[in-house]
């Protein structure tokens, strides 16, 4: 068995000399407190100061009056900096607490990872995070407490991160990071960007605006128990989409709570929230009665009214109000309790909430057929058929709940029902909650077939993997500020490999054939109302990029809006091509030889002033206004650029197979036409070019949409 020692036991053990050494602070400790007092406070100086004062110790038989004795020295205070500054060094501390970092996604890793930064002295943290907080986030994200439920996490992971150190400036953004006011020239303010996110569409956006900012990276991710940390650095290691994602086939709980986007979010909140809250355990509110926070006094008001909401409709089950109680409490309250937060809708559809009177009387022939409905597991349901289902399903599990109740418990806990994806009766009440949710957030609505497959497939989060990964993001960055790309890794945490927990690697190399890492990127200045295509292809692209002769293809997240065949465009302003602050256009190189990489243009707001006004300014003109003599546009640059070119292609050997004529047999080179750069159609002999897309409401005529050979991908920005 270990004892504690005791130090006055063992100090009494010494001899006399040795003791009193052992009762003074050294005079290397006392002159390197000294010296590192300006990082301290003022009550750190006034500790130490006392604290190098001897005491007096009165001499035997002397006739000198008795002083009373002093009072022990006290131990001396550190600041939290003084141990930064003996860890990191002078120059890195410093940079530290300089720093202006940004940190995207306030969840799992998002807690861990501030908690970190401000315990490290980062100086100056942006958080940006559009969710709120649920009950489900409590059993990892350490930041938020019961009282912060439907919050906004950036806010109160702020807050929460202020009281482990009140000197670091936090700024938080409740707020999608897709937003256009996060434009590229916002992310250039920042040293390095801390990537949070649990979603594969967000990553890729902030992945492609830090490389057209020119800003490092640093990228994490969980899954279960393993995790991942990647240094990302325009032309020194590889990007985000460097190499091939797969499409996650799961997601955590706490994306899915407020603002839905796909089928998967619908159908984990109908698996591990609803179904849950109603037929699983129960979930204790007494912890309401603990706040006595004056400002949260609404917000804990209205937790108590749906918590006695959440009460009477699990005491209803098996009664004929049943089914209406919780129609009513999560299609109709709920979402407009939802929809009530205006921030959350500015740039996506709003929520419709549902009556369930008005569609109850709609549903009564699906509800007389609801056998036939549930005999079809291929076929996705109406929103009449949902319902049918859905009350069908609720009293089936009712039935079943009130059964096991009945019987004598083996256990001291209530018998309760969970979600198994060969149980048939929660299958189809996940179904219809599921797609009954994704019908009010104009999601698409999915067959039982699927929703089997996908909700048996949810991976839960783990806190001790969100630590570690948050910790090795801290670590990274400290290569980052001190520009020691060559020694960053991309670390893999894999806790059931054989070799080792941690797997660190050097950073791959940039994939010269990468898509968004492998480009030209530019910035520009437009007034959209003002600039035309004319003016991007002939005044910047050809004169001032130098691109010249040379044929080139432009295009945006609309599709391709210019190409040499097709001109129609070119007299159109940008913006009733559908461009906006913040819109990427691709300029590809459709040369023979020594092709350029492709070029990403970042655009950004600018004005025209007219000459009256220009004339009476005194101080110069923004470099986001422009005169009336000026070129509607202004570029990053100001020389030509010298715009790297594509790596030589070998040449493609001809397979074997071919007559002695020279017919292929199917899998040859296409023929091109003498004078066309594309394939013929199989048609009418010409090449296939216009494709008309659906535009913006304010433009007075049809936008033009060239469809190439390889064909135009055409991203959603939902």
């Amino acid at each position: 068995m270990v004892h504690a020692m005791d130090p006055s036991n063992d100090q009494a053990k010494l001899p006399a000399e040795e003791a009193a050494q052992a009762q003074r602070p050294t005079e290397n400790t006392t002159n390197e407190s000294i010296n590192k007092q300006e990082n301290g406070t003022a009550a750190d100086v006034a500790t130490i100061s006392e604290s190098t004062k001897t005491t007096e110790t009165p001499v035997l038989g002397s006739t000198q009056s008795q002083k009373p004795p002093t009072t022990q020295a006290q131990p001396v205070t550190m600041t939290r900096d003084h141990y930064n500054f003996h860890s990191l060094g002078i120059s890195l501390n410093t940079a530290v607490k300089k720093a202006r970092v940004l940190m995207v996604g306030a969840g799992g890793i998002g807690c861990e990872l501030l908690k970190n930064l401000v315990l490290s002295g980062f100086g100056d943290i942006h958080i940006v995070d559009l969710d709120t907080i649920d009950l489900s986030n409590l059993n990892r994200q350490f930041l938020f407490r019961h009282e912060h439920i439907k919050k906004s996490k950036a806010l109160v992971a702020k807050e929460a991160a202020l009281i482990f150190n009140p000197q670091v400036n936090i700024t938080a953004h409740h707020a999608n990071i897709k937003d256009s006011e996060f434009t590229v020239s916002w992310f250039r303010q920042f040293g390095i960007v801390f990537n949070a996110l649990d979603n594969l569409d967000a990553r890729r956006h902030v992945n492609r605006m830090c490389l057209a900012a020119d800003v490092p990276l640093i990228e994490s991710g969980t899954t279960g128990f393993n995790g991942q940390v990647q240094v990302i650095k325009k032309g020194q290691t590889a990007c985000y989409d460097c190499t091939p994602k797969e499409v996650p086939k799961s997601f955590p709980v706490c994306t899915i709570r407020s603002t839905p986007s796909q089928p998967i979010h619908c159908i984990v909140w109908g698996k591990s929230y609803l179904l849950n809250e109603i037929f699983g355990e129960n979930e204790d509110q007494s912890a309401f009665d603990h706040s006595e926070d004056a400002d949260n006094a609404g917000e804990i008001e209205e937790l108590k009214k749906e918590a006695a909401e959440l009460k009477a409709i699990r005491e209803s089950v098996g009664t004929p109000e049943f089914c209406k109680l919780l129609f009513t409490k999560v299609f109709t309250k709920d979402i407009e309790r939802l929809r009530s937060v205006e921030d959350m809708w500015k740039t996506r559809t709003a929520p419709e909430s549902l009556n369930y009177d008005k569609l109850l009387v709609k549903s009564a022939n699906a509800i007389e057929h609801a056998k036939e409905i549930l005999h079809d597991d291929q076929k996705i349901w109406t929103l009449e058929e949902n319902l049918a289902v859905f009350n069908d399903s609720l009293e089936r599990l009712s039935r079943r709940l009130q059964e096991a109740r009945k019987l004598p418990a083996s256990t001291g806990t209530a018998p309760v029902i969970t979600f198994d994806k060969d149980d048939i009766d929660t299958l189809d009440f996940v179904t219809a909650s599921a797609n009954i949710r994704s019908h009010i957030f104009s999601i698409e609505l999915k067959s039982r077939f699927d929703v089997k497959q996908m909700a048996g497939n949810i991976i839960p989060a783990i806190a001790t993997t969100n630590a570690i990964v948050a910790g090795l993001c801290v670590l990274e960055s400290f290569k980052v500020l001190k520009g020691d790309y060559q020694q960053a890794r991309e670390v893999f945490l894999t806790p059931f490999a054989p070799a080792r927990l941690l797997a660190p690697d050097r950073s791959r190399e940039p994939n010269p054939e990468c898509p968004v890492c492998g480009v030209f990127n530019a910035n520009v200045v437009v007034d959209l109302e003002k600039t035309t295509l004319n003016d991007i292809v002939e005044g910047l692209l050809q004169e001032r990029m130098g691109l010249g002769e040379r044929e080139f293809v432009v295009n945006t997240d609309r599709g391709i809006v210019y190409d040499p065949d097709e001109t129609d465009n070119l007299p159109k302003k940008l913006a009733d091509l559908g461009i906006k602050p913040g819109t990427f256009i691709t300029v590809t190189d459709d040369s023979d030889d020594d092709v350029m990489v492709n070029i990403v243009l970042s655009i950004e707001i600018g004005y025209f002033i007219p000459p009256m006004i220009l004339y009476s300014l005194v101080t110069n003109v923004s470099d986001r206004t422009f005169g009336p003599d000026e070129q509607p546009f202004k570029p990053s640059f100001t020389e030509t650029p010298d715009i790297p070119r594509k790596p030589a292609r070998p040449e493609s050997i001809v397979p074997n197979g071919h007559g002695m004529n020279g017919a292929s047999n199917g899998d040859g080179p296409v023929e091109v036409s003498q004078g066309h750069k594309r394939a013929l159609s199989s048609g009418d002999g010409q090449p296939a070019k216009k494709q008309r897309l659906s535009e913006p409401s304010t433009a007075d005529d049809d936008v033009v949409i060239v469809d190439d050979a390889g064909g135009a991908i055409v991203i959603d920005d939902d």
